[in-house]
């Protein structure tokens, strides 16, 4: 490997966590072009991704004291890519508080039913990020952020054709993964009686 791309070493990284500002500047500098390797795997598209690596590297700059082992740098700074980019694709999955209620339920749901909620936000949005790239790209143009096919398919320069070949098999693919975890936790699964 390149060692103008390898993660920073362990004195390095020590030296950051210590206070040492050249380090720690030193320390994101060899960091950045991993953190967006990582984001550009895991976010749908190259402008999550960018905004996903900034926030990550920002919480490297001011929490790498919080790193209790210095050689699990890389796996801290993919923890945190993932959960930005899960953060993100939240943000785009619609919140049942969005659709109007009926006056006789529109009283706060309980602590209980909102933890479910959020569960079951955040095991859609894993299942989402699991999508191969191309795959996850289309579901969410289309799906969440319910861009027209035409503008999905233009913007990943894709036929039409190929645009919804692509939507129906990252469909297929996010419903066999969440039936596996319902399978898995025991869920009921839909059709099943």
């Amino acid at each position: 490997m390149n060692p103008r791309f390898s993660w920073p070493d362990e004195r390095l990284i020590k030296a950051a966590q210590d206070g040492d500002v050249t380090s720690l500047t030193t320390v994101v500098m060899k960091s950045q072009p991993h953190v967006r390797k990582f984001a550009l795997s895991l976010c749908a598209s190259p402008q999550d991704a960018e905004d996903a690596a900034q926030e990550a590297l920002i919480i490297l700059y001011r929490k790498i004291g919080t790193l209790r082992a210095t050689g699990a740098l890389a796996s801290w700074m993919f923890r945190i890519v993932r959960n930005e980019c899960l953060r993100q694709v939240r943000l785009l999955v619609p919140r049942g508080d969005q659709a109007p209620a009926e006056p006789e339920t529109s009283a706060e749901p309980s602590a209980e039913e909102a933890v479910l909620r959020r569960l079951e936000v955040e095991r859609i949005a894993a299942a989402v990020c699991a999508l191969p790239r191309d795959q996850r790209q289309v579901l969410i143009m289309r799906d969440l952020q319910g861009l027209p096919g035409k503008t999905v398919a233009h913007a990943l320069g894709l036929s039409s054709a190929a645009m919804k070949s692509r939507l129906h098999r990252a469909r297929t693919t996010l419903r066999h993964s969440l039936t596996a975890t319902d399978q898995a936790t025991g869920r009921p699964v839909e059709g099943d009686s």
